[in-house]
This record gives structure tokens, C-alpha cells and sequence, in this order.
């Protein structure tokens, strides 16, 4: 399925932060530079995730790139072949095979580049996202700015009232906060 001279170049790179924080701009960067490599690339996305588009990852910024929207976390393995890099966006909305998924992937030869939320809107732990950081040989944490006081911010704090742990949004859904302000928010409530 995958190139066998390849075996010795695959490994995983995650990029997470909050909200608002880059973390989807950064995975475009990458991917561009890998195609301006001359590098098969193929992106891929959760079918849930339409906030901008069904086809394409975009970033808050309107910063796009095609991709594949996959069901499931299996789906990647068998649209995957025959690339040197993978990416893929909001990985915290798959199950936790997506973890073993982006280890054979690494394990064939391939870069994986990964992006998502490390921590949900209670600042808990985001699904596969700290098993994905554990087992990746890069990861980087990227912040935003704090709306309330301009520090850097780790939170994503919702602005309503919903509390399912996934709720899809944006800037009208979500805003960055800090350690310290998500910590008064959190006393009020």
C-alpha cells in the first residue's frame, strides 16, 4: 500500500492549541511547502466540520486548501496511499483510532501533520488529542490572545450556553481567554 523505500522518513507532527490560535493556518503553511516540495500531499478533514467549507480546510483567516472529508479515522488509511505527507484537521472530533491510524501511516514512510483542540471548551483534555501528542514526534503549541486582558491564550471559552463537549463555531461561539480569566469565568459559574 504505501512506498517501501519510504520506511525510515515517517513521523507525526501535531500543532494544537485553543481556538483562534493559528493552529489550522499553521497546517496549511506546512502543506503548501510540502506541495511546493513537489511532495503528494493529501489533507484530510472530519465530514462534521462545514463551518467554512464541505471540500476545503479553512482557517478563521479564510485561508484554504483542498481536502478530503472522511467519516472515520479508517477511511484515511485507504485514501492514503501513494502520498509523502498526510494532513489532517481537527483530529480532536475522531475517535481514538486515529491515533493508531497516524502510527501506521508514520510507520509506512509518511510525514502525518496533525491539527486540533488539546483542550475542550471546560479545559479538559480533547479527545484523542493527548494520545495523538504522546506518541508524535514534534508537537507544537501555538496561542492565541486573550480577548479580556491581551495575555497569551490556552482557553477556549464558549459563549453559550450548550454544554455537549463538541459545538461546532467561531468567533460568535468561541473566544480565546487566558489561564487567569478562564479561572474568574469559571468562579462566577
Amino acid at each position: 500500500m504505501f512506498l517501501e523505500n519510504n520506511k525510515n522518513k515517517g513521523w507525526i507532527e501535531v500543532i494544537c492549541g485553543s481556538m483562534f490560535s493559528g493552529k489550522t493556518e499553521e497546517l496549511i503553511r506546512r502543506m503548501k511547502r510540502a506541495q511546493f516540495a513537489n511532495l503528494k500531499v493529501e489533507i484530510f478533514k472530519p465530514s462534521i466540520d462545514v463551518r467554512y467549507s464541505e471540500e476545503e480546510v479553512v482557517s478563521h483567516d479564510a485561508n484554504a486548501i483542498q481536502s478530503t472529508p472522511v467519516e472515520s479515522a479508517q477511511n484515511i488509511l485507504l485514501m492514503a496511499s501513494d502520498v509523502d505527507v498526510v494532513g489532517i484537521d481537527e483530529a480532536q472530533f475522531f475517535d481514538a483510532g486515529i491515533v493508531d491510524v497516524c502510527r501506521e501511516l508514520a510507520n509506512s514512510g509518511i510525514r502525518v501533520i496533525v491539527a486540533g483542540l488539546d483542550m475542550d471548551y471546560m479545559g479538559k483534555p480533547f479527545g484523542p488529542m493527548p494520545a495523538l501528542m504522546a506518541t508524535a514526534e514534534y508537537v507544537t503549541k501555538v496561542h492565541a490572545i486573550c480577548v479580556r486582558c491581551g495575555d497569551l491564550a490556552h482557553h477556549s471559552h464558549r459563549l453559550t450556553a450548550e454544554d455537549k463537549q463538541v459545538l461546532l463555531g467561531a468567533h460568535d461561539t468561541y473566544q480565546p481567554i487566558c489561564r487567569h480569566c478562564f479561572k474568574e469565568l469559571i468562579k462566577k459559574d
